[in-house]
Order: C-alpha cells, then structure tokens, then sequence
C-alpha cells in the first residue's frame, strides 16, 4: 500500500508537473512556428488548436507514460538498487527539462529544432 501512495506522491508532485513544463515548451515552438502564418486570426486559431492537441496528448499519453515509466523503474531499481535508480531517473528527467528551457529561452526556439524546421529568416 505505500509503495503504491509513493508512485502517487511522484506522479501528482513531479511527474505532472514535468509534463506541464514540456507542454509549455511546446506551446513555446508552436508560437515560434506560427510566426510563419500573416493572418493574425488564423495565427490565433492554429496557435489554440495546437495547445489544446498538445494537452491532450500530455494529459493521455506523454504524463501516464513517464508515470509508468517511473513506477517500472521503482520496481526495478527496488529489487537492484534500492531507490537510488528511481532518483536517478527522476533527477536526469529534471536537468533534461531544464536543459530544453535554457535552450528554447535563453538561445531561442530554433535552438532545439532541426534545421528543416526552423522558420527562414526574417519570421
């Protein structure tokens, strides 16, 4: 029983939150790529639809995945490491999400996208 209020505790506390953090970079992008659309209003329209995509897709997918990753983990690294594995995880997927934001704020978007997708100059 506290094995399972502890995957809780890291789901609501981390994990989300982490998620949430990606989803705003997300947005980030997709603000930097609707850069590229002259019409304001459908600049605004496509910006929404994409957010609302996004949250979908963190919210069903990308948070209960980590989540699953993470309670894998805790099992695993129970029987081999203790809970020094889960920490481990826990802390690389921190730094990983730092990184992402130094880059796309610090160094801008196109820092973090592949050439093919940044938007030419001037936009």
């Amino acid at each position: 029983m506290r094995a399972v209020k502890n995957q809780n505790v890291v789901r609501h506390y981390y994990v989300l939150p982490c998620c949430l953090l990606l989803l705003n970079l997300c947005v980030e992008l997709v603000s930097y790529k609707a850069k590229m659309i002259d019409d304001v209003l459908l600049r605004t329209l496509a910006i929404m639809a994409m957010v609302i995509f996004g949250g979908s897709l963190v919210g069903f997918v990308v948070a209960p995945g980590i989540g699953l990753l993470v309670s894998w983990m805790h099992r695993s690294s129970r029987q081999s490491w203790g809970g020094l594995g889960e920490l481990f995880f826990l802390l690389m997927l921190g730094l990983a999400i730092f990184w992402l934001y130094y880059r796309v704020y610090i160094l801008g978007p196109e820092s973090v996208l592949p050439v093919g997708w940044q938007n030419p100059r001037g936009t």
